[in-house]
């Protein structure tokens, strides 16, 4: 069953997987103060408004975010959490929170949106040439370890050396008619992909694992 509705300055949420996380996202992204960022998997926008809110006052400076999710096309994907209704209206409630945040940012916020398959929204990055153009990226889209290895190995290409990647659902459980099977987690995804990079990516040490958070620092 969904959360109930949040009230958050007008914002219209059904759901918060986000505020827990928000102590240790302001003690890094006030270090490494990111002004364009790539999202995977936004949802109702929770994280959006929040970086929205927050980085262009942290900077001191506009931001420029980028957000990728299939919008209502991947039901299948959060048996239990969410109803078909509120599945239906969730591009729209995106859209109409991202609206009234960049109406109320204190800096100019650019946002632009990607609706599809991670995999063809970051490709498309790549194409248009965006290689090391990132300071942050978020992963949280699809939670199976294919999908999110794959959203991983692309989004490093995107990111800048001395850039933040977080990664969602570390820990996460999936709680489905298999929960034995691991591959439906991020867990072997992130392993697997911070391995083959261990030259080029450092875990944030101190920090909940809930979320990984890991700085690139080469190539």
């Amino acid at each position: 069953m969904a959360d109930p509705p949040i009230p958050d300055a007008g914002y219209e949420f059904t759901s918060d997987w986000f505020t827990h996380n928000e102590p240790t996202w302001r003690t890094l992204t006030r270090d490494v103060k990111p002004r364009v960022i790539l999202e995977i998997g936004s949802f109702e926008g929770r994280s959006a408004c929040w970086m929205i809110d927050t980085l262009p006052t942290m900077a001191d400076a506009g931001i420029e975010l980028v957000c990728i999710d299939r919008w209502g096309h991947g039901r299948g994907q959060w048996p239990g959490y969410q109803t078909p209704a509120e599945i239906d209206g969730v591009e729209q409630r995106f859209d109409r929170n991202i609206a009234r945040a960049v109406k109320r940012a204190i800096h100019p916020v650019t946002v632009r949106k990607f609706k599809g398959p991670s995999i063809v929204g970051l490709s498309k990055l790549l194409v248009d040439g965006k290689f090391g153009a990132f300071d942050m990226v978020y992963v949280d889209g699809g939670h199976g370890a294919p999908d999110v290895l794959a959203d991983a190995v692309l989004a490093f290409r995107l990111l800048r050396v001395g850039g933040l990647m977080i990664f969602d659902d570390y820990l996460w459980g999936r709680d489905t008619d298999r929960p034995d099977d691991i591959l439906r987690t991020p867990k072997p995804a992130i392993d697997a992909f911070l391995n083959v990079h261990w030259h080029a990516m450092r875990i944030v040490a101190g920090k909940p694992i809930y979320q990984l958070y890991a700085r690139k620092i080469a190539e």
